[in-house]
Formats: structure tokens, C-alpha cells, sequence
């Protein structure tokens, strides 16, 4: 009798201890308070920053300049210690590369605008309160002193992975880039000619 009993008591421990591993097992796949659709969006997160590592090294433009430094390269710092850096490539456009102080190094060189006209002038770039905004220029004939036939204005903001454009043509350039308070709107100007940003909706459509 007393043996009985011992073979119960010992049956019932061992599906007590069955039940625990199933729990601890379900457990494992989803953390107490988050549902399974923010489970998904954190891994998603992950996975977006594992693609956006920054273990480059910095380029430079291949467009032969005498005297330093080239006007086809450009880089501006953040206040957060981010920086942003533009050159350009011959017969391929403007690049961008931003740089993570955490990583200590840039990310890899996307291509902001394509093109295979020649660079003409210089990169301009401006940050401010987290927003970076920047014009370049290119034409057909540029390389021989020809104006530019295509100015391209581009913005970005959070992240910097990606770049709003504008492009204009026919037109010599843009000249200024004013940023307002809170990164929220950014005008281009040249002379009486003027082009706006904005945070909410970005660039007029072109016309």
C-alpha cells in the first residue's frame, strides 16, 4: 500500500514537471507584455540595423582637381556627433556616406543622384537640428566650362537612409540653403528663385 503510494505521488511530480518545461518552452518565443506583433517589429528593427552597419571607410571623389580641397567633396557634422559626406563620382553622380560615432565608422556609399553628365562646382551640404540638406550640380559640357543643366537639391532627416530629390534643369544652380528651427522646413534659393522643403510633405512635385 504504502508502495502504491509512492508510485502515485512520484507519477503526478513528473507531469507537474512535464506541465513546467511545456511553459518555460512556450514562454521562450515571446516576452511577458509584448505582443507578437511588436515581437515581429523589433526584429525587424534588428534586421534594419544589421543592413545599415557603418564599417566603411570614408571615399573621396575620382575627379581629378589641382590644389586642395576638391569642391566634389563635402561633409558636414551633426550635433549628435553623426556626420554626412558627398562626393562625387565621374560618370556616375552624387554619392552619400553618413558616419555613426558608436561604430566609428561610415556606411556604405549610396548613390543620392544618377547621372553621367559632368560634375560642375561644388557639393554644398547643411545640417541642422537633425535634418541635412544639400545641392550639386552637373552638366553636359561642364568639364569645359559649360552651365550646368542639371541642380539637384536633396534632403534627409532621422536615419539618413534616405534622401528626398529635386531636380531642376536648365538652370545654373542653386546658391543657398536656409534651414528653419526644428529641421522642419529647408528653402533653396538663387537670387529671386526659391524651392522649399518640408518635413510634412516634402518637395512640390515637379512640374
Amino acid at each position: 500500500m504504502r508502495g502504491s503510494v509512492m508510485r502515485r505521488t512520484g507519477i503526478r511530480a513528473v507531469a507537474l514537471g512535464a506541465v513546467t518545461v511545456i511553459g518555460l518552452v512556450a514562454g521562450c518565443g515571446q516576452s511577458v507584455g509584448q505582443s507578437r506583433g511588436d515581437g515581429h517589429a523589433a526584429a525587424r528593427e534588428m534586421s534594419h540595423a544589421a543592413a545599415g552597419d557603418h564599417t566603411h571607410r570614408l571615399r573621396k571623389s575620382d575627379i581629378p582637381w589641382s590644389g586642395s580641397p576638391s569642391p566634389f567633396n563635402a561633409q558636414v557634422k551633426l550635433a549628435d556627433g553623426r556626420r554626412v559626406a558627398m562626393h562625387y563620382m565621374r560618370g556616375k553622380g552624387l554619392f552619400v556616406q553618413d558616419y555613426s560615432p558608436r561604430a566609428k565608422g561610415w556606411s556604405k556609399p549610396a548613390v543620392v543622384y544618377k547621372t553621367r553628365t559632368d560634375a560642375c562646382q561644388g557639393i554644398t551640404l547643411k545640417a541642422k537640428d537633425g535634418t541635412v540638406a544639400a545641392f550639386g550640380d552637373f552638366g553636359l559640357y561642364c568639364a569645359d566650362g559649360e552651365p550646368p543643366t542639371e541642380s539637384v537639391a536633396t534632403v534627409a532627416t532621422g536615419s539618413l537612409a534616405k534622401w528626398d530629390k529635386h531636380l531642376t534643369r536648365n538652370f545654373d544652380g542653386w546658391e543657398k540653403i536656409a534651414v528653419a528651427p526644428g529641421g522642419k522646413k529647408v528653402t533653396f534659393s538663387r537670387g529671386g528663385k526659391t524651392l522649399r522643403w518640408t518635413k510634412a510633405a516634402g518637395f512640390p512635385a515637379a512640374r
